[in-house]
């Protein structure tokens, strides 16, 4: 009999990833890889393990992710997201503590648009009186 698998989609940025929560020993997947040997940084993977320390569901599931776009930042954000929204499948009363910590909630802040006249989108050239 196959495996119950919780499904969720987290977005930050430019980083879409796509999250599965499969019941077993605690071991994330990222691309194919371990997280560890994904990300190089602790934080980022203390920051995406956070939605399962906090619901205390860190060594029931393996987590296994796709994630694709943007960097390692944006990336660690999206998993969190994903985690977060898969753990809601599992079990609705985990809303209000992910909500307090704000898991749930998609970061919608994205880079500016650069604009024309302009080396950046703020960035103006160097002013010269003459």
């Amino acid at each position: 009999m196959a495996k119950v698998q919780y499904l969720g989609t987290g977005r930050r940025k430019k980083s879409v990833a796509r999250v599965r929560l499969i019941e077993g020993t605690g071991n994330i997947t990222v691309n194919k890889r371990e997280v560890d040997e994904y990300f190089n940084y602790e934080t980022l993977i203390n920051d995406l393990k956070r939605p399962l320390k906090i619901t205390d569901t860190l060594d029931k599931f393996d987590v296994i992710v796709t994630v694709k776009g943007g960097g390692f930042q944006g990336q660690s954000g999206a998993i969190r997201h994903g985690i977060s929204r898969a753990l809601l499948q599992f079990d609705a009363e985990l809303r209000p503590t992910l909500k307090a910590e704000g898991f749930l909630t998609r970061d919608a802040r994205m880079k500016e648009r650069k604009k024309y006249g302009l080396k950046k989108a703020r960035k103006s050239p160097q002013f010269s009186k003459r």
